[in-house]
């Protein structure tokens, strides 16, 4: 059998990935909130794991810098630098309005699809002021918006970068005029999607990010 006619093999996380998988979804819901100490102990007990692929997963998170590793006190969940904030959203910027562009040429109709239904479900949240759900839907939103721009690359990226964005807005949530300004924003991302507008989709997109980072940038000098 040639290399060509190989069957695919099915892809199978191993313990530490799972672990390094609840532990990320628990930071990015705030279930696990900057600075609270993460027992491992407890942690294994409660997944069922030995420590190992707990350390496995935490050398992951550390290298992600979702939590900081220190000898006497243990492992933390990294708390936002608010300081930093500024350079997140100056990298969301960039990355998105290139995603978007990208995605105007590639994306499909079932990803248009995709993208009325999470902004569906976005309004039908904020209607009955349902905000919990919200991140994570905005999340699927830039997610599917990044996939249909066709690079792995920056589907990576974008997810990384959102994942500070909701550990930032743990800590300073959202007012609702605010998410209604997002849903309108992206309102507009799918309108030049629709229209096959490179050039308006990436517009639409910097400043969907320009005006959140208006909102929750504290100094943007």
């Amino acid at each position: 059998m040639t290399q060509a006619n190989w069957a695919r093999l099915p892809v199978v996380k191993s313990k530490a990935d799972l672990v390094y998988d609840s532990l990320r979804a628990a930071i990015a819901e705030g279930d696990l909130k900057p600075g609270e100490r993460i027992n491992m102990d407890e942690l294994a007990r409660n997944l069922g794991v030995s420590k190992i692929p707990i350390r496995e997963a935490v050398k992951r998170l550390e290298a992600d810098g979702l939590v900081t590793a220190r000898v006497h006190s243990g492992v933390t969940v990294a708390e936002v630098d608010a300081t930093e904030m500024r350079g997140v959203f100056l990298a969301r910027e960039a990355i998105e309005g290139l995603v978007a562009g990208l995605a105007a040429e590639r994306v499909t109709d079932a990803q248009l699809a995709e993208l009325d239904a999470v902004q569906q479900q976005m309004r039908g949240r904020l209607g009955t002021r349902s905000f919990q759900k919200l991140p994570e839907l905005n999340s699927d939103f830039h997610r599917i918006l990044a996939e249909a721009a066709g690079y792995r690359v920056l589907t990576e990226l974008t997810d990384q970068l959102l994942l500070t964005v909701r550990r930032h807005r743990i800590a300073a949530p959202m007012d609702p005029d605010n998410w209604a300004e997002v849903i309108a924003e992206h309102d507009e991302i799918i309108a030049a999607l629709r229209s096959r507008d490179s050039e308006a989709a990436a517009r639409a997109a910097k400043a969907h990010i320009s005006a959140q980072a208006d909102h929750e940038v504290a100094d943007k000098a």
